[in-house]
């Protein structure tokens, strides 16, 4: 009798099957029935091995089954379930690579070590003065700057190098059965089936990353949807083999975020001594001249240019470098919640228009927490009052606040940054 896994189980179904299958040295067949290794390779204890194998396989296609129901109730037609879903595969892969994303996981510095190689900025000035003629009539159409789009290219495929080589039907079917992330991968896997619906891909074509975002810029399929462009009039949106598409589906997506034109995204800048850190906050929103008042300054000496709803940025806490950013750089947040990544494009961009790098020193002898370590920080902060959100393993607003507020108690600055030092204190 086939029957459904709570979330939780699935994962340790998933995981138990990571580490056991690993140690058998089989691997899983690219359909939903998932077959035991040959028998000349099962060796006398192996059992357990076959056994979650069978109960993987059968869990996996009966979420595939219930899926494919609610896909057919949301218009879903059954020449495109059939074409989607017939062979689809669990990719143990996915999950391994869901935990470990490196914009979350490195520090800033290093990310940005990684995103501004001489290479990359090298080839990105170079493609801008190629594709200048399809590039900047879609910058001016939408107000994007043509160096944030080359960027934002450059840091999601290559500059159009590598688009992924994962399927994004298995990819996203792999993590809504996995569970941690179920509602979010469902409402993507139909959205990637409403795409095949359409004709604007083909199955074996809608290929990208294991987190299923698609394309030379990597938009979810949802976000395809509701942004991508076909500016090239062939018909169909294609952000895997258009240039024309790729670019202005990426600039409609800015223009759809809020990218005010004729602003810069922000800028570095020097804070004055006796900055109160705990206005570096996102949620501390003014124009540039009001922090000009409070002795901010340009890293020049120059006047601070025009920006609004702007607000202090410390990637690194009180110690490392301070950004004003203004509404652009929240624009490219929401193409990726990542402050390491929105910084990488921004600077990026910056460094294709002949601007500065980043002038002051990152303290690279800081340690950044683990995700088991920011999770006993965020318990530890819970427990003695310091309200950081539901324990988690991820930085966010909640656990900020709470690094802030602990900070203010011990008379530190309020920079709501965590290090291994907060930690050790708390524990």
């Amino acid at each position: 009798m086939l029957f459904r896994f709570p979330a939780s189980t699935r994962f340790w179904v998933v995981s138990a099957l990571l580490s056991i299958v690993a140690l058998a040295g089989c691997a899983l067949a690219p359909s939903v029935q998932i077959q035991p290794p040959a028998p000349s390779t099962i060796r006398a204890d192996m059992p357990r091995a076959n056994s979650i194998d069978v109960e993987h396989s059968q869990a996996f296609a009966h979420w595939v089954d219930e899926f494919r129901t609610s896909a057919r109730a949301a218009g879903i037609l059954d020449a495109t379930l059939q074409i989607a879903l017939d062979d689809v595969r669990f990719i143990p892969r996915v999950i391994e690579l869901d935990q470990a994303q490196p914009e979350f996981t490195r520090p800033v510095w290093v990310y940005l070590d990684n995103a501004h190689s001489i290479q990359r900025i090298a080839r990105g000035q170079d493609k801008l003065l190629q594709l200048r003629p399809l590039v900047e009539p879609v910058a001016a159409r939408y107000g994007i700057p043509a160096e944030v789009l080359v960027a934002i290219w450059g840091m999601e495929s290559n500059y159009g190098s590598f688009v992924g080589d994962i399927p994004t039907i298995d990819a996203l079917a792999t993590l809504g059965f996995e569970g941690r992330r179920e509602q979010w991968a469902r409402s993507e896997l139909l959205a990637a089936l409403k795409i095949l619906q359409n004709g604007d891909i083909d199955r074996a074509q809608m290929i990208g990353s294991w987190a299923g975002a698609m394309g030379q810029t990597q938009f979810l399929p949802s976000n395809f949807l509701a942004y991508a462009v076909d500016a090239d009039g062939d018909g169909r949106r294609d952000i895997w083999n258009s240039l024309a598409d790729v670019m202005a589906s990426t600039a409609n997506f800015l223009a759809s975020s809020g990218w005010r034109d004729g602003q810069p995204w922000g800028f570095e800048v020097r804070l004055p001594a006796g900055f109160d850190y705990a206005r570096a906050n996102p949620e501390v929103r003014q124009l540039s001249a009001q922090w000009t008042d409070e002795g901010v300054q340009s890293m020049d000496g120059a006047p601070l240019p025009a920006l609004t709803d702007s607000s202090i940025l410390l990637a690194a806490g009180a110690r490392g470098p301070a950004f004003l950013v203004g509404p652009n750089f929240r624009a490219i947040l929401r193409y990726n919640n990542s402050t390491s990544y929105a910084l990488a494009v921004a600077l990026l961009a910056q460094r294709f228009a002949e601007g500065p790098a980043v002038q002051t020193p990152w303290p690279r002898d800081l340690q950044l927490l683990s995700r088991s370590q920011l999770l006993a920080l965020q318990t530890a902060l819970n427990e003695r009052g310091f309200d950081s959100g539901t324990p988690d393993g991820m930085m966010g607003p909640a656990t900020q606040r709470g690094v802030r507020r602990y900070q203010l108690s011990l008379g530190l600055p309020a920079d709501g940054y965590p290090t291994l030092d907060l930690l050790q204190r708390l524990q």
